[in-house]
């Protein structure tokens, strides 16, 4: 698989570049590592191009910046949830975790952002409030809090 984009997103590491690209590549659908040197290692996931750098240990990875996957199912977000915070990473609020390498990741079903965006402001606002109290998200519950009277 050659990558063809012109841009993608380099993570810094410390010394466990191979380690975190092979973690993710192996639970994320369509994905796989390209190129392999001391230094770097290319990989896509879900056909996306990131690079992963050996830079050491001057920069730490940050909240700032996460990569978002969109899922389409309850039991999608919980095996992506599953083994993103296993073995050492821990999780966040509102859809957010960070995995062991400390890499921050947002699992979103596809029904989130359309619940939240929803014409229905009152009901818009009831699976915001339900969100606003989850780490993982859970797809029947905010359903039920939106669909509440």
């Amino acid at each position: 698989m050659s990558i063809t984009s012109s841009v993608s997103a380099c993570l810094w590491f410390d010394g466990n570049a191979e380690e975190a690209a092979r973690l993710y590549t192996s639970v994320i659908h369509n994905s796989a590592v390209t190129s392999i040197s001391p230094v770097m290692v290319t990989f896509t996931l879900d056909g996306v191009p990131f690079l992963a750098l050996n830079g050491g240990p001057q920069f730490r990875p940050t909240e700032a910046a996460s990569i978002v996957i969109r899922t389409t199912t309850q039991e999608e977000t919980d095996r992506l949830w599953s083994a993103l915070t296993a073995e050492g990473g821990s999780e966040g609020r509102c859809a957010w975790l960070k995995d062991r390498f400390g890499v921050s990741w947002q699992i979103v079903p596809q029904v989130l952002p359309q619940l939240l965006g929803a014409s229905d402001r009152q009901a818009a606002d009831r699976a915001l409030q339900a969100m606003l109290g989850m780490s993982k998200i859970d797809i029947a519950a905010l359903e039920a809090a939106f669909n509440a009277s």
